[in-house]
């Protein structure tokens, strides 16, 4: 079975550690994710071990080790691999857990070299499976003590045991059922959903950290609209973005959204998100329209063709995204882009009649191939009317970067040495020669200087 992983140089790692821990008397075999993976067919990113062999041994064992959870017995085993690098394997040992006091980590774990009793710990039986690297022709390799093939061959995702218990004991894991069912084009077992349903406001006892991860990853996996149609229905989304289910039944201009409310055309955006997308996108697709619902204003009946209207909704947006972000404890840089995208996306409508210098400022924003995704996914869950993003494509690969980005003919110098004085409008002075440039009317420094003096006038003290 292991012929998929034959060439992973991470397998390979993982197999070696393996073989170690079985020569000197311990129980080791691969466990998690990567089981259900090699079930499914699908390549695994990561092989995790786990073992008899308490953190001790496993630390005395190989040469180059790093404790980062020897207290739930957890120890990174780092191995060369053939570049020249180096292959990090988490190697557990097997464990019984106590009582979950914080809702996230045990209060207190027994070793155990029982693996039927380490995978009762685990949350779902998709993922409690173990994997023998070692079994040979006729021998069974995978050990299932949980129901966890039955599960997969039906397409269900179920926990192990109880679902109020181990849900309780990580409130993550309710997102988690989420976003596997998503990904693997799943269902949630009944009882299972049952207790996501029960406990959902207690996701908000989560750290935001994690929920933030948790979301991103639902948003880059390309299952994106499934998942958060379904943290809607199961009642998360509810407690982690409630701005984005007020989108629900906010109705648009149908001559130019005949898709449906807001909620809808942004689901379609989801929709459109590929596996590996930039979180940033993502994320921006998401909230993109997310200043609509507070900006809502239905037809007049008083004026003849008005019709739902949204004024000042990116401005709305652009406020409720950062809210959002801050929340969720984004970066500074990851949330200054996703509110670029959505204090920009609706700059496409008016690029046939931006002027030459406002045009290549707005192709030069960072990462501008991420404002032409979202416009074409907005455009592509909408009217379908792609002319504007077609020209800003072609405008945007067709300009040399020394077009785009040349450089300036007039700095701050060059004004202080033609006698001006540093002032706050020293950057409208440099912009509006920065304007003269790209629009061609300048082509040198005095040019620059020509035009900051028919606007500003002469230096005072010249």
């Amino acid at each position: 079975m292991s012929e998929l992983w034959g060439e992973n140089s991470r397998y390979r790692a993982a197999r070696e550690i393996v073989v170690s821990l079985r020569a000197a008397g311990y129980k080791a075999y691969f466990a998690g994710g990567c089981v259900r993976d090699l079930l499914l067919g699908v390549e695994a990113k990561d092989f995790d071990v786990a073992t008899s062999a308490t953190p001790d041994v496993v630390m005395s064992m190989f040469a180059k080790t790093y404790s980062v959870g020897a207290h739930f017995g957890v120890v990174l085993v780092c191995t060369p691999d053939e570049n020249g690098g180096e292959i990090a394997t988490e190697v557990a040992t097997f464990r019984h857990d106590g009582a979950y006091s914080d809702g996230r980590r045990p209060d207190a774990v027994r070793f155990s070299t029982d693996p039927r009793e380490d995978v009762q710990r685990r949350d779902f039986t998709i993922n409690g499976m173990l994997f023998d690297p070692l079994a040979g022709p006729g021998e069974e390799a995978i050990l299932d003590f949980v129901g966890g093939r039955e599960d997969l061959t039906k397409h269900r995702v179920r926990t192990i045991g109880t679902a109020k218990d181990r849900f309780s004991e990580d409130k993550l894991r309710m997102l988690r059922a989420v976003r596997f069912a998503a990904r693997l084009e799943f269902e949630i077992d009944s009882a299972t959903a049952a207790a996501v349903k029960e406990l959902a406001a207690e996701i908000t006892q989560v750290s935001l950290e994690r929920i933030r991860d948790e979301l991103t990853l639902m948003l880059t996996e390309g299952h994106a609209r499934r998942a958060f149609e379904m943290l809607y229905e199961y009642g998360l989304l509810q407690h982690i973005l409630p701005e984005a289910v007020k989108m629900r039944g906010v109705e648009q201009p149908p001559q130019f959204h005949p898709e449906g409310d807001v909620w809808v055309h942004t689901m379609l955006l989801l929709e459109k998100l590929k596996p590996g997308v930039s979180p940033t996108l993502a994320w921006g697709a998401l909230l993109h329209d997310i200043g609509k619902p507070a900006t809502f204003r239905p037809p007049d009946p008083k004026k003849p063709g008005d019709r739902i209207r949204f004024d000042g909704h990116v401005e709305v947006g652009v406020r409720i995204a950062e809210t959002i972000l801050a929340r969720l404890r984004f970066s500074n840089e990851d949330t200054e882009h996703i509110v670029a995208l959505v204090k920009n996306h609706m700059r496409f409508g008016d690029i046939l009649q931006m002027r030459e210098s406002t045009l290549k400022r707005f192709l030069r924003l960072p990462k501008f191939d991420e404002h032409l995704g979202l416009h074409w996914m907005d455009c592509m869950s909408a009217h379908g009317d792609l002319r504007l993003y077609e020209f800003a494509k072609d405008r945007y690969e067709a300009a040399p970067v020394e077009e785009m980005r040349p450089k300036l003919l007039v700095t701050g110098r060059d004004l202080i040495a033609a006698g001006y004085r540093p002032s706050p409008q020293f950057k409208e002075m440099l912009e509006a020669a920065e304007d003269a440039q790209l629009e061609g009317l300048a082509t040198t420094t005095e040019e620059g200087l020509a035009v900051v003096r028919a606007r500003w006038g002469e230096p005072r003290d010249a």
